[in-house]
């Protein structure tokens, strides 16, 4: 799927840091290290693929972008403790933050996944309007950097990462969403 939000797989990307691989149990990182890591999500996310489906078409995001988000945020769900994570500020897959949004619906569900998929295509709006001349890629990347850490904080296109969670975030799920892709996402 391309479109409106650009095509996930013309993104480019270094994928993850040491910081983000090494808790993995990987001596490397960069798109190898991504893309593992993808790899081991695999199996747990096929339970959600048909929700991540119907909510990535309904609405024009890819459901690729929207498994990568989610094996980065919750290693699809299995590292939630009853849909909580992030020291219980974050609830569901996609794991929306409670301190800046009001929660729905439970956490696997196709509502907490629209919610979610909701709160980052307003993250690639907001970086098309401070960003307009970037390539509709490149206001991907940024929105799913956002997503993470906010619009205010992707200043420049090559250090869209730098405060994002071990920064690394946007490039990390880039390079799991294009493993998805692969994989019938």
């Amino acid at each position: 799927m391309s479109g409106r939000y650009g095509n996930i797989l013309n993104v480019d990307t270094t994928g993850a840091s040491e910081a983000t691989a090494r808790p993995e149990g990987l001596s490397y990182a960069g798109v190898a290290a991504s893309e593992k890591i993808a790899e081991k999500d695999l199996r747990n996310m096929e339970k959600y693929r048909a929700k991540i489906t119907r909510v990535g078409n309904s609405k024009n995001i890819d459901p690729a972008v929207i498994a990568g988000i989610i094996s980065r945020e919750s290693h699809a769900g299995t590292v939630l403790d009853d849909g909580w994570g992030d020291y219980g500020n974050a609830y569901g897959l996609m794991q929306v933050d409670k301190r800046y949004h009001k929660i729905v619906g439970s956490w696997d569900s196709e509502e907490h996944l629209a919610q979610g998929t909701e709160i980052l295509r307003g993250m690639i709006e907001e970086i098309q309007k401070k960003f307009p001349r970037w390539t509709k890629e490149q206001q991907l990347k940024g929105g799913i950097s956002a997503y993470n850490a906010g619009p205010n904080n992707v200043q420049t296109y090559n250090e869209m990462d730098v405060g994002t969670t071990h920064n690394d975030y946007a490039n990390d799920v880039v390079a799991r969403a294009k493993l998805f892709k692969k994989n019938g996402y």
